[in-house]
């Protein structure tokens, strides 16, 4: 490696800006891996909270649907959920957060008023009614809790990747920069002393003569 290094004046400023353009990146690094790690943890917290949300309110929903079964017969239940308007679509843009494109996921027509559900409300119940709504709800809370757990995967996946150009930065290729710096101080020092020698041979050399 040594006998690849230049050991001029040029090389040793050139090494040395690369270590201040190195040093920086780095800094930059380290602080777009702790803003991502904030809003992981952010994130994490949402999804708990709405993973919770979802799991009471589905319980709700189940029991909401066992009482319209008891009232109206399952059959019957089964018959009107045939007549229900088609599910409800999505819409998916996305956000960045320091340069991670997260999806953003929108529910549209999730939340349908009792007009447009599509069953016969004079052979509906309160019941029925109630259950469709614990169920629109959680509907929507599904397509939310999809939006913060994909962005969970794409903040620890960009984490990872920038994390690993931070130890490179730290363990490799600046200690490498900094070696080569001062190998090529050390060998221009040396140049400098050995020239200084011989000048001052030459010169009682040339006061002999």
């Amino acid at each position: 490696m040594a006998a690849e290094i230049k050991t001029t004046r040029l090389e040793l400023i050139e090494t040395r800006n690369m270590i201040r353009l190195a040093e920086k990146g780095n800094q930059l690094l380290k602080q777009k891996k702790d803003i991502l790690v904030l809003e992981f943890f952010k994130i994490l917290k949402d999804a708990k909270d709405l993973r919770k949300d979802l799991n009471e309110n589905m319980a709700y929903a189940y029991s909401s649907l066992g009482l319209a079964e008891s009232f109206h017969g399952s059959l019957e239940v089964q018959t009107l959920s045939l007549a229900v308007a088609p599910l409800a679509g999505v819409e998916v843009s996305s956000k960045n957060i320091m340069g991670v494109r997260i999806p953003a996921i929108k529910g549209t027509d999730v939340f349908k008023p009792l007009g447009e559900r599509g069953y016969p409300l004079e052979s509906s119940s309160a019941k029925l009614d109630e259950t469709v709504e614990h169920f629109q709800k959680s509907l929507d809370q599904i397509i939310k809790l999809a939006e913060t757990e994909n962005a969970l995967k794409r903040l620890i996946k960009e984490i990872e990747k920038t994390k690993r150009r931070v130890n490179a930065l730290d363990y490799v290729v600046v200690p490498t920069l900094k070696d080569k710096s001062k190998y090529i101080s050390m060998r221009l020092e040396e140049m400098e002393r050995e020239q200084f020698v011989s000048l001052k041979s030459i010169k009682e050399k040339l006061e002999k003569a």
